[in-house]
């Protein structure tokens, strides 16, 4: 790899390691205000446009110590994690907070994080989750302009819409730079582990985007033609709201499988869809929450004439993926209500597919390693007997 390429994810990988560090060291050198945003419906470009830096809150790695105490088991590891962060104060370093309803675990932990926090301005935006319904696009818009006067009143900048019209126009940049360098995985024209693709998204949540495009930028400058890689191929799906443990992403890989595409939020989820930069922007941003269930449907949201099992076939077959490992946080229950229709459509199509259940404290690496194998051996087998 060109060094301008490596200096550059190292770079991002360690930021993607330890966001906290990155966003104190932006406030000291900026002196700017940071909105923590709570996954996975944030029009950052907002609070972009207010002069504030948006960070999607991250998981952490701590054992939970506190958060089992706050919220109930059956709340996923995420929000157990939130919850714990929010009581040992590691959420100082923000200035404000942002959710999006879409699961009531999310409510209950940031119910967790107000409490904590009952000076820190917290932004709650109802966003309409039926999206196929004739008064979605009205409520979307009131919802966006409502979030842009709280952006006004917190940052004391005033709205302008030049401003946000660039902000989009940048935000679209890094979005198609990271979807080229996924595109180049995914036909094989470029090698990146799972845990490096997962480290140039998660960074673009936490960092300044202008910072983050510029090395988007290198790294796709210095993109050179590998060998097609022939091992096993195999498609990472679902994972909503936080990063899969990288042990996991690397145990997978050390089985002998190459990753060569996903629909994990911290993955192609992330980037599906762009604003439209020739209209209003206020009128875009609401257009782009609408249009980004049509691009990559998700089941916190409700559209009749678009299937996320669809969209998944689809992927598998434009990749030339062998199988699917479907990544499932533990008590996750929107991903929990749709798994069965996707296991149903997935066996239809006779591809091998595999469910992982993820947890905030700890990977069984080997139980994961066994059964991954198990996976790649099925899969090896078949391709004899059609061979």
């Amino acid at each position: 790899m060109p060094e301008t390429l490596t200096t550059a994810l190292t770079r991002l990988g360690d930021i993607a390691a330890d966001p906290e560090t990155y966003v104190v060291q932006w406030k000291e050198r900026t002196g700017g205000k940071v909105v923590g945003a709570f996954p996975m419906n944030f029009p950052a470009e907002i609070a972009h446009a207010a002069g504030a830096l948006p960070v999607i809150i991250q998981e952490n790695r701590e054992p939970d110590s506190m958060g089992r105490n706050l919220l109930a088991e059956f709340y996923c590891g995420y929000t157990r994690n939130i919850a714990d962060q929010a009581a040992k104060g590691r959420l100082d370093i923000y200035d404000s907070f942002f959710l999006s309803d879409h699961c009531i675990q999310l409510l209950g932990a940031v119910d967790v994080v107000r409490d904590e926090y009952a000076d820190t301005p917290l932004h709650f935006e109802q966003f309409a989750s039926s999206l196929g319904d004739a008064w979605a696009p009205d409520v979307v818009d009131t919802k966006i302009r409502a979030f842009i006067d709280e952006m006004a009143t917190f940052t004391g900048e005033p709205f302008s819409a030049q401003s946000l019209s660039c902000s989009i126009t940048l935000f679209n940049e890094n979005r198609r730079l990271l979807r080229h360098i996924f595109a180049a995985r995914r036909s094989g024209s470029a090698q990146f582990t799972s845990t490096e693709m997962q480290a140039l998204v998660k960074s673009s949540m936490v960092m300044d985007k202008a910072e983050h495009t510029a090395l988007l930028r290198q790294i796709v400058e210095g993109l050179e033609a590998v060998p097609r890689d022939h091992r096993i191929r195999l498609h990472l799906s679902g994972h909503f709201c936080h990063a899969p443990n990288p042990q996991l992403l690397s145990a997978v890989e050390e089985c002998g499988a190459v990753v060569v595409d996903d629909d994990l939020y911290h993955g192609a989820r992330y980037i599906s869809t762009d604003v439209d930069e020739d209209i209003d922007p206020v009128a875009a941003l609401g257009r782009w929450y609408l249009q980004r269930d049509v691009n990559l449907p998700c089941p916190t949201r409700v559209k009749h004439d678009t299937d996320w099992e669809d969209t998944l076939i689809r992927s598998v077959q434009t990749s030339g993926a062998h199988g699917v490992i479907v990544l499932m946080a533990k008590f996750c229950e929107p991903h929990m209500l749709y798994y069965p229709q996707l296991r149903k459509r997935l066996t239809e199509q006779s591809i091998p597919h595999l469910l992982l259940e993820t947890e905030h404290d700890g990977v069984p690496v080997e139980s994961v390693r066994t059964r991954v194998e198990a996976l790649l051996e099925r899969i090896r087998r078949t391709q004899l007997v059609t061979s």
